[in-house]
């Protein structure tokens, strides 16, 4: 996460999205201060990854019925490709294209369904890792509380070097360091980053390069503390840290709860996980069942591992999300266990109807293509011999044309277009 740089990120795509979470995010911490009188971090993200869960399962929904849907088409593309296996000719795979497109006609989905479902989550979720790296980037009331910290950081005879020393010192390999800017307000922002990313032990530390200011420090140090204060861990130093931190000190208590973030999130992946609906492993199948079990058992170690060197907040939202997509996939599942798979069916063709009638597409030319087309999916595909046989009689019609007919002015063109080619 080394190329990772802290401040509000000012991306084409993911920097608006962001914009709007951090909104969003600042509007449930204000809520929570002004309401509650509660200034926490830790609970606001867990408010707020609850909401953005809920806000994204219209989406998970459709997810799941294109799915069920999927399940319920296999037995007749798995037909279509054992027809067409071994045929890399191009009639041959443009047959199969089509009479798979009239499956898929058939029950009323698009083959990029699942994609589509895709493209949307993806960029809210990175948006949202932008949040969490650096929150007072977002919650302006949050950066407030760093506000006569950094001013007599700023205010201090070399402060650029010393600041530059101190981000390389603390390993903030996150943060940029150029200190060099002559902008004050870009200049304050950086010194915002590097105080929010630094581990705990990085306060002692501050003090030493900023002695004068040590009651600030000392005061900035406990709001900051309180605010990102998750069980006695600060929520923007990272597990690894607070075990090796807590090692030294004697701290074991702090130790088994640092654990127990990259643990948790890793259990929670692994449930949220066998909760969904797998895909079937027979024929064709198997080799891309194989791939998705591979990839279920990589990506919550992925999070284990990944969990002890990302800050704690990072790993809260993790936790939670996979228990909030837990409990929205234990009530999909019921869902679905009650309804029947062909009114969805029905419902997707009626709206795949109304789809193409908006394009100018008669509903007739569908359905008797489709009566044309899986006719020929039970029929085995037209061999080599077979299409030679075609053309040689094609040939003989053509050369037994009768005068002044439409093939014996075809042949003349033909004719005199293969003498001038010559």
């Amino acid at each position: 996460m080394s190329d990772i740089i802290l401040t509000a990120y000012d991306g084409a795509i993911l920097g608006p999205i962001a914009k709007v979470l951090g909104w969003i995010m600042n509007a449930i911490y204000m809520f929570m201060v002004n309401t509650l009188g509660i200034e926490n971090i830790s609970l606001t993200i867990i408010i707020f990854t609850i909401i953005i869960y809920m806000c994204l399962f219209p989406i998970t929904y459709k997810q799941q019925k294109f799915s069920k849907m999927s399940q319920k088409m296999q037995p007749e593309l798995q037909k279509i490709q054992k027809k067409y296996q071994g045929k890399k000719d191009q009639a041959s795979m443009q047959a199969m294209q089509e009479e798979t497109q009239l499956v898929y006609e058939k029950y009323g989905v698009s083959p990029t369904g699942s994609c589509v479902y895709m493209l949307i989550n993806m960029p809210i979720l990175f948006a949202l890792y932008r949040v969490f790296y650096n929150v007072p980037a977002y919650l302006g009331s949050v950066k407030d509380q760093f506000t006569d910290l950094v001013n007599g950081i700023m205010a201090t005879p070399g402060y650029q070097e010393t600041m530059t020393e101190f981000v390389n010192e603390m390993n903030l390999a996150t943060v940029r360091t150029d200190f060099t800017a002559t902008d004050t307000t870009v200049l304050s922002n950086y010194v915002v980053d590097a105080l929010y990313a630094m581990s705990t032990s990085g306060w002692e530390v501050l003090k030493e390069k900023f002695a004068s200011l040590t009651d600030v420090i000392s005061s900035t140090q406990m709001a900051i503390t309180e605010i990102n204060d998750f069980f006695g861990m600060n929520i923007s130093d990272t597990p690894l840290n607070i075990m090796t931190t807590s090692v030294k000190s004697g701290a074991y208590l702090m130790v088994i709860l640092a654990l127990l973030v990259p643990v948790i999130s890793y259990l929670t992946q692994v449930l949220n996980i066998k909760l969904m609906p797998q895909a079937p492993s027979n024929g064709d199948n198997d080799a891309m069942a194989n791939q998705m079990k591979t990839m279920n058992r990589i990506m919550p170690l992925f999070s284990l591992i990944f969990c002890f060197t990302v800050p704690v907040g990072l790993g809260i939202y993790w936790i939670i999300s996979a228990l909030v997509r837990t409990v929205q996939q234990i009530c999909l599942n019921k869902h679905f266990e009650k309804i029947d798979i062909d009114d969805i069916i029905k419902e997707n063709q009626e709206k795949a109807k109304k789809r193409r009638e908006k394009m100018g597409i008669a509903e007739n030319q569908i359905n008797n293509a489709a009566r044309m087309n899986t006719k020929k999916i039970n029929e085995p595909a037209v061999t080599t011999k077979e299409k030679e046989e075609i053309l040689a009689k094609a040939a003989e019609r053509r050369s037994n044309a009768k005068p002044e007919s439409m093939a014996a002015k075809a042949n003349l063109v033909k004719e005199f277009n293969e003498r001038n080619s010559r």
